[in-house]
């Protein structure tokens, strides 16, 4: 299955927002985007700085880029979250709860 197809299967587990985007898919709340699927179907996914450090040591991953600028506050998930929707899931909402916490745009 293609990385959209999946991003779109993702979106259904987590019923407080919605998908947005045609070409560039991303979430956003509070006027903050949240997640995004990169032109190479890399997922970044925001989080506040202390979570980003945790995330990154215990997923063994690093910080997003798309069209080849890094991304500040979000880091790259890894592939192998992809196997498994639910999971990958609780970090989305994770996230979500994140920038719902931040002064609205």
């Amino acid at each position: 299955m293609d990385k959209k197809a999946l991003y779109k299967k993702l979106l259904d587990k987590c019923l407080r927002f919605d998908l947005k985007g045609k070409n560039m898919l991303y979430t956003s709340a509070n006027g903050h985007m949240f997640s995004q699927l990169n032109k190479d179907g890399e997922l970044g996914i925001r989080f506040s700085r202390e979570v980003q450090e945790k995330y990154i040591k215990e997923l063994g991953t690093g910080y997003f880029k798309s069209y080849g600028a890094t991304m500040r506050g979000y880091i790259l998930m890894p592939e192998t979250l992809w196997e498994n929707l639910n999971e990958l899931a609780k970090y989305l909402n994770e996230s979500y709860d994140y920038v719902m916490t931040l002064e609205p745009k």
